[in-house]
């Protein structure tokens, strides 16, 4: 070190002052150029082990920043693998979610199936009834004094004469149709019959309209008595 060195050079000097009293100039003088050379040698030596210092500090140095560029990319790392997860995550949810949404369409799309066939029987099942109603068209009209007219929302109006002796052409009427679930359903009676909840029960249970009709008639008939 700096303070060795010095302390060195000091004692060099004792050395030298106690050397000149004991021998002579010449060889005082060789001793002097081997002071020298020790002395540059010793400076030489200082100035290479201060170099080596140095650079080994910088190296030092060079290997905190190293660490610590090594720390941050690690971090980095880190999060990113975390912020991974994370995407792993929600991708699985929104798959969850996609296969949740996949399966209720195609539970709504075979609800939807199921009601078209039902409602495409149902309808078939209007259908053939009208077309019975339209059937028996004549034959009521022949021997019931029965005219059947369709209206709106294809409802049928069934109006009777010849009930009422005192005017064979008084109306006595009722309108018809058929609901959504297929059934007959009695819209309208002029005048009102207290029976024709009971009527339109049985016809639905045994689907025999001549029967419906005829009833219907009779009790317009006993009302027209009264």
């Amino acid at each position: 070190t700096e303070d060795e060195i010095i302390s060195l050079e000091r004692e060099m000097k004792e050395f030298w002052t106690k050397l000149k009293s004991i021998y002579g100039s010449e060889q005082i003088s060789q001793s002097l150029a081997l002071r020298d050379s020790c002395k540059e040698s010793i400076r030489v030596l200082s100035d290479k082990w201060s170099k080596k210092l140095k650079e080994e500090d910088l190296m030092i140095d060079k290997i905190n920043e190293y660490s610590n560029e090594i720390l941050c990319q690690n971090q980095r790392v880190s999060e990113s693998q975390e912020r991974l997860t994370e995407l792993r995550s929600n991708l699985n949810q929104e798959k969850e979610k996609n296969k949740d949404l996949t399966d209720s369409i195609q539970e709504l799309k075979e609800e939807c199936e199921k009601k078209k066939e039902i409602l495409s029987s149902k309808n078939k099942a209007a259908v053939e009834r009208v077309e019975r109603l339209c059937k028996c068209k004549e034959l009521f009209e022949e021997r019931l004094g029965l005219e059947i007219r369709r209206i709106h929302n294809e409802q049928l109006q069934f109006i009777f004469r010849h009930i009422d002796h005192k005017d064979p052409d008084k109306p006595y009427l009722f309108t018809l149709s058929i609901n959504e679930q297929g059934d007959y359903e009695v819209t309208s009676c002029i005048p009102p019959l207290d029976c024709i909840a009971e009527f339109q029960r049985k016809v639905r249970e045994t689907n025999n309209f001549s029967a419906f009709v005829a009833n219907i008639r009779k009790a317009f008939a006993d009302l027209s008595h009264k």
